[in-house]
């Protein structure tokens, strides 16, 4: 079998030697270039070994600003809440084990899987959220409780009229939040189910509050790349949902987005944006994973079609009438790099030209050569649309050599306007300040 391994992992990384836009902003803005898909047997791989990062090295911000370990030694953190008072959640998970998914059998889904272990994808989920304290208001934490344990691949999290929210990856908990409180007990009373197990392909769920308090919205990914295991097995997957406080009933606001994952409200408009990761195995530079607004009732085009109507010819049975009616995104974020986190900056501590904007977490995807990702962009705003160019904001996840330090996934920004960063392969929590901002310190 370890012949077997090797034999299929050499396969792979032949199947490499096709390569993409050296360009790392290709595939960004509100028109990226559609190239034609290419589909083969064995698809395009890059997986970079992991280093982990030095004493000392930290990722490296624009001139201005200044980047320090908020918070280290943590497990595989992925997601991030700025509490009233200024305490930090990051919630600690990995994805649980999935059943049943055709495409996890075969010789490719083993070389796939022994590439994602390589990569500190594929390890076990602590299962819990620790609370991240600032005493001296330094901006490092200088004390970490476990807030809530025994919890289910804990990811988003939201805190809406004194109770918190957490996406599990089947559902959605709650617990009782007053100001200040460092742990929880007991694991939280179920609000609603989303699809989760027994396959559950993309695990990580998230949840936002509306600005009101009246809704929650929710994230659920796909069951496979392309409809693989079927599309009775996508019920209610790739899409958004929303859930009304009142009524206590949940749907599907929104579908045909295949991975969605970060959530926030424009705040100039009130909408609600998403990123979402795209499919894989047609190409490097193709399609762009996007950052859009999201149409209550709007259908985003997976499997059947990508960006609109180009349509995706290995899904079967067509479906003309839903590719139709698919929404184009607003904004590519560049081919396979993976965009996780977002935030709105509606601080003031930054530059006047980052106010309104969009950060985004790449984490770094596999199925692309070069490497793109491993990095935190922004995204300007003007008027509730996004503008070029784009920018790389956060960068050195990669080392000059090409290996992994580390991978950014959510971003939050802190009750001081600095920048947080979760960083699940390096067990970082970095922070982003303006430089005279830390100099005051």
């Amino acid at each position: 079998m370890k012949q077997l391994l090797l034999t299929g992992a050499a396969a792979l990384s032949l199947a490499a030697c096709s390569s993409g836009s050296p360009d790392p902003m290709v595939g960004f803005g509100p028109n990226p270039e559609m190239k034609a898909p290419h589909t083969s047997l064995i698809p395009n791989v890059g997986v970079p070994k992991v280093v982990h990062w030095a004493a000392g090295a930290a990722p490296k911000a624009p001139p201005g600003f200044v980047v320090t370990r908020y918070a280290e030694g943590l497990d595989h953190p992925r997601w991030l809440l700025v509490l009233p008072n200024g305490d930090v959640l990051a919630s600690e998970a990995a994805g649980p084990p999935s059943t049943g998914d055709k495409t996890n059998t075969g010789i490719r889904a083993l070389v796939q899987k022994m590439l994602m272990k390589k990569v500190k994808s594929i390890v076990p989920s602590p299962d819990r959220i620790i609370l991240l304290r600032d005493r001296d208001g330094d901006g490092i934490a200088e004390t970490r409780t476990v807030f809530a344990q025994g919890l289910k691949s804990p990811f988003g999290m939201t805190l809406s009229g004194g109770v918190l929210y957490v996406a599990n990856t089947d559902g959605v908990v709650s617990f009782p939040y007053r100001d200040g409180q460092t742990q929880v007990t007991g694991v939280g009373t179920k609000v609603f189910d989303l699809p989760g197990p027994p396959i559950n392909h993309h695990w990580t769920k998230n949840v936002v509050a509306s600005p009101d308090g009246s809704k929650l919205f929710a994230t659920v990914g796909s069951n496979s790349n392309i409809g693989d295991n079927g599309m009775a097995a996508e019920q209610g997957r790739a899409a958004i949902w929303v859930y009304d406080m009142a009524t206590r009933q949940a749907r599907v606001y929104a579908s045909g987005l295949r991975n969605p994952n970060g959530l926030d409200f424009e705040p100039t408009t009130g909408a609600v944006w998403t990123v979402a990761n795209e499919r894989d195995e047609i190409g490097n530079d193709v399609p762009p994973d996007y950052l859009t607004s999201v149409r209550e009732g709007g259908f985003y085009g997976w499997p059947y079609s990508y960006w609109g109507q180009n349509v995706d010819t290995r899904v079967q049975p067509q479906r003309p009438d839903l590719v139709a009616k698919a929404i184009a995104p607003d904004y590519g974020l560049g081919p396979h790099t993976a965009s996780l986190g977002l935030t709105f900056y509606k601080a003031s501590a930054f530059p006047a030209q980052y106010r309104g904007g969009a950060f985004v977490g790449q984490h770094g995807s596999w199925n692309r050569q070069p490497l793109n990702g491993y990095r935190v962009v922004f995204v300007p705003f003007a008027g509730g649309r996004p503008q070029m160019p784009a920018q790389p904001f956060l960068t050195g996840f990669l080392n000059a050599d090409n290996k992994i330090q580390g991978r950014p996934v959510g971003v939050a920004v802190d009750g001081k306007g600095a920048l947080l960063v979760a960083d699940d392969v390096g067990g970082m929590v970095w922070r982003v300040a303006p430089a005279a901002q830390s100099a005051m310190r």
